[in-house]
This record gives structure tokens, sequence and C-alpha cells, in this order.
């Protein structure tokens, strides 16, 4: 979810040793030299988006680099999965700038303390998810709706950075008010600090073109740190004074870099729980612990898809480990943690092989802040600004709306739905409206409007050995969870799954279908009765014509 040259596929290990790597301290052992590496290099992509993440969410800049260290040293030897970096991430910079906003009521050093007491309190929630083995309900989330979700924070993470990009405090609060207010900025932009932020957005989005080959080491959020640097120090940004530019004064000073503590102690701070049971607390106690967890468990799938040796992270161990780790980031006056999808992709690409490579990551880290604090607080804030511009890009690109419309014109409604309301309301209240509409037009496309409700028939192993699977009438988003557990019955059999009797797949259930087809060989009976809306492999499918099509609806 974050912009690095960097997060490029595991193609270099398509063709992995046939033995896993060991784990726990064996693995250690044996693989620590690679771990080494990948935790090295992924800790230069990591540092840069930390500061950059903190400062967005309204936290000290070392509030992101607690985090980090934190899920890399504490979580990362517990956690379930074997590759994922876990550390602060781009897609709860909304939910964090928003209750600090809230609970500080216009005093951000007294909404930070708060809202480090919700986070301690969500994180205890996120513990008793994992204890009741709820890391099952990420499947429960319909894939229009989640990616509605990370496209509307994309949008709200530019709207709330373009501002300080350009040297200029923005007087709205909320998306479109500062989306609206962009042109204002623009006119009054600091030119200095507005050639630090655009130049920093030009490096992220054309290091591989700039570095070639060296992009692997050099990733474009650090190149780009690195050029806002040199930009501090030839405009001496560090030290206060004025200047002009096609006549108009302009003024300059540290206000516009980052500011780190003295001392990694004297970082730490501590949360004020004295505001904890009112409502809005409760609200944001409730969005961290829900977000965060279906963030989290969804990275842990992504890159299980990744894992050269296929290896299956503990959904359950792994929230456990979360959320102990984001209790001790509340404690410490860290950000919260989830797995984050492009370091973690990066560490593979890398050549990671287990869970220690993220422990040494949150180690160089560490080692960054104690040694290295005078030169990060020489970055400008306008160059993590940019970095983070490019970010929410990434997430509400273009590309994703086009991608939604190839499954499907009612994966495309549904996506664009939940945008709208995650933006005019929160990101629960918009997840919800985009779930409610997710269900509405599966039955205005042909699902039963009860059967959509229906469980998955027990499966049965036949005679032959194969394990059969006879699924119901409707086959929706509501119905993956019990799906997966009927699968994960099968345990090594061949599995077959019986369409005979089903009228209605959606693109939620088609995908994990699909998935099974690739990982296992899955033997589908039937299913060709079923007609797809697109030709995306992965379409709602549905039989029959009707009179009244609300496809035609969608054109």
């Amino acid at each position: 979810m974050e912009a690095s040259p960097a997060g490029r596929s595991a193609s270099a290990h398509a063709s992995p040793p046939s033995q896993k790597p060991l784990d726990g301290y064996a693995g250690l052992v044996q693989n620590w030299k690679s771990d080494l590496v990948a935790g090295l290099l992924v800790s230069l992509i990591a540092l840069p988006l930390c500061l950059a993440i903190a400062m967005a969410s309204g936290f000290p800049p070392f509030g992101g680099v607690i985090t980090a260290i934190v899920g890399g040293m504490v979580v990362g030897p517990l956690c379930g999965s074997q590759l994922t970096i876990k550390g602060p991430a781009a897609g709860l910079i909304a939910i964090a700038v928003a209750a600090v906003e809230a609970l500080g009521q216009g005093d951000i050093s007294t909404g930070y303390r708060l809202t480090l007491a919700v986070i301690v309190v969500a994180s205890i929630i996120q513990v008793a998810f994992a204890l009741m083995r709820f890391g099952k309900f990420a499947d429960f989330f319909p894939a229009s709706v989640v990616h509605g979700m990370l496209a509307a924070i994309g949008v709200i993470i530019i709207s709330k950075q373009i501002h300080p990009l350009l040297g200029v405090k923005a007087i709205a609060k909320e998306p479109i008010p500062l989306l609206l207010e962009i042109p204002h900025s623009l006119v009054v932009m600091n030119p200095e600090i507005a050639l630090v932020g655009f130049t920093s957005i030009l490096i992220v989005l054309s290091a591989t073109s700039l570095f070639g080959k060296l992009a692997r080491y050099l990733p474009g959020p650090l190149a780009a740190v690195l050029a806002g640097i040199g930009f501090c120090l030839y405009f001496d940004l560090n030290h206060a004074h004025a200047y002009k530019w096609y006549s108009l004064d302009y003024t300059v000073d540290s206000r516009f870099l980052v500011n780190l503590p003295a001392s990694f102690i004297s970082g730490i701070t501590l949360p004020d729980f004295s505001q904890i049971t009112s409502l809005v607390s409760i609200e944001y106690v409730v969005l961290f612990a829900l977000i965060g967890s279906l963030e989290s468990l969804l990275t842990c799938k992504a890159i299980d898809a990744l894992d050269p040796w296929k290896r299956r992270a503990n959904m359950n161990r792994d929230l456990l480990a979360l959320g102990c780790g984001n209790t001790l980031c509340g404690l410490l006056g860290g950000l919260p943690m989830i797995a984050e999808v492009v370091r973690s992709s990066a560490n593979i690409s890398y050549g990671a092989k287990t869970r220690w490579a993220n422990a040494f990551h949150g180690l160089f880290l560490l080692l960054y802040v104690v040694a290295l604090a005078p030169i990060i607080r020489l970055i400008p804030s306008a160059a993590l600004a940019g970095v983070l511009c490019v970010v929410g890009y990434r997430l509400a690109s273009p590309k994703h709306f086009r991608e939604c419309k190839k499954i499907g014109p009612e994966h495309l409604a549904v996506f664009v739905i939940t945008i709208i309301a995650t933006l005019g309301t929160d990101l629960l209240m918009g997840v919800m409206i985009g779930m409610i509409a997710e269900y509405l037009l599966s039955v205005a496309l042909g699902a039963p409007l009860k059967a959509i409700f229906m469980t998955i028939p027990k499966g049965e192993k036949r005679a032959d050995g194969s394990f059969y699977i006879i699924l119901p009438n409707t086959c929706s988003f509501v119905n993956v969870i019990g799906f997966k557990r009927e699968v994960a019955r099968a345990e090594q059999s061949p599995l077959v799954l019986d369409f005979s009797r089903t009228t209605f797949i959606d693109h939620t259930f088609m995908h994990e279908i699909r998935e099974l087809e690739r990982e296992i060989g899955a033997k589908l009976v039937g299913i060709e009765k079923l007609e797809p809306i697109t030709v995306h492999r992965s379409s709602l499918r549905r039989s029959g014509k009707r009179k009244f099509d609300l496809l035609q609806v969608f054109g």
C-alpha cells in the first residue's frame, strides 16, 4: 500500500529449494545472513515511511519509528506469519489523525495522548479477537468494499498531505473541504518548501528510471528523503530566515523539518485514559480494532500467496501478536501497527526466508534513531508529504477503477459507493454502507433475498478418496467463511466442488474458487452452466436470462 520500487513480486523465488526454512531459533541459525540483508534493505524503505505516516497521523515522527521497532523486534519473532513486516501503515492514517483532532478538540498534544489510550484499549480487543479465533472473519468482507475502503484512504491521504507539501497550514479538517482548499494553497504556497515536496514526488515516481538496478538498494522514499536533506542544507531551512520570490516575502524555519526527541527515553509518551469512556473514544476504539485487524489479516493473506514455500500464516496467532504489540506501542507513544503489504512484498523480493527478517528490520531502525538522529532532524516534512502523496495516489489510482470495471459493473458500483460513503462519513460507516450496497446489488442481479444467507453444506469423503462439497443455491461473500471451513476439512484429499444446484456466485466467492483451482487444482463441476457477466475469470456468475436486467442500468 505504500510507495516503493522495491515492492516487486517474488519471481526470483519461483523455484525455491524443496526444503522449507526452519522456524524459531533454528531458523535464525540457518538463515540469519539472508534475513539480515533483507531486514537491512526493508529498513531503508521503512524509515522515511515511518516518519511520514506518524506526522500525517498527528503523532510525533518518533512515534512511527517506535511502532516499527516494536513490530520488528517484539512482534516479529512471535507473529503467525513468516514474511510480513509489521509497522505503521498508510491505511490507518485517516483514523489516527481524525482521532487526534476529535479527542484533542484543537489541542494536538492532548489529542495525541488521548489517542494513545484508545490504541491501548483497541489493542486489548484485538487480543480478545485472537483468543476467540476471529482471524477467519477477514473473509467476511467483500472484495469490492475492501478495495473501495483502501481507495478512499488514498484520497484522504492526498487531501491532508498536499497542504504541508506546499508549506501551507490547511484550514479545513474533512477530506472533501480539504480537496476544495487545494487551489488556495497553491496560490499561497511557500516556493522553497513546495519545491522540496514536488521533487520528492518526482523522485518516488521515477526512482526505477533514475537509478536503474541501484533502485533495489536505494528505494524511492529514501532517495526522496536524501534529496530533501540536500534542499534543507542548500536553503538553510534549519535556521529561521526570510526570503523574497517575485517580490513576495516568505519565511522558513525548523517548523518545516522533522522534530525528534533529544533521546529515545525522552521520546516515550504515556497515554491519557481520562476520556476513554467517552463516545468519541469508543468510536475510535472500534475503528482501530476492526479496521486495523482487517487490514493486517488481508495483508497476511496476500503475502501468503507470494511466499516461495507456500507457507500459510496462523491468522489467530498473528492477530494475538499484533494486539500485544499494539498495546505496547500505545503505552510507549507509538502508532498502531499492521502487517504492511509493500514492505512485506519487498521483504520477499530481497530474499527473506523467515520471520527474523522482520526482527532485523526493527533492530536497524533502532540503530538509525540512536546513531543518526542529527541527520534525521534535517529531513523536510514536505519531502515526507511528497512520499505519502504518492502512497495515496497508488491507493486511489485510476487503474483500480479500470480493474473493477473489468471484474464487473456491480463490482465497480460497490467500489465507488464505498469511496463516496467513506469520504462523506467515516471508515466504519463507509464499510457498512458498502456491504449493504453489495448485498442489495446481489439481490437485484439475481440472488434470492433469503438464499444469500444460506450456509455451506458439509462436505463428504467419497469412495474414490475425493472430498466432495455440494454448494448451495447462492454463493456470496456472506458464506465464504463457512466454505473455507469445509475446504479445510478436505486436508490432503482431492477437492471437488459441485455447483449443479447453484444459480448465483458473486465475485468474492468466485475469487476464492479460482484461488483453490490455482493452489490445489480443485475440480469444479457444473459451473459451466452459470454465465459470467464479464470475461474476467473471477467475474460474478449467474444462471438464466431476465426480462429486466440491472446490468442494463450500468450500461
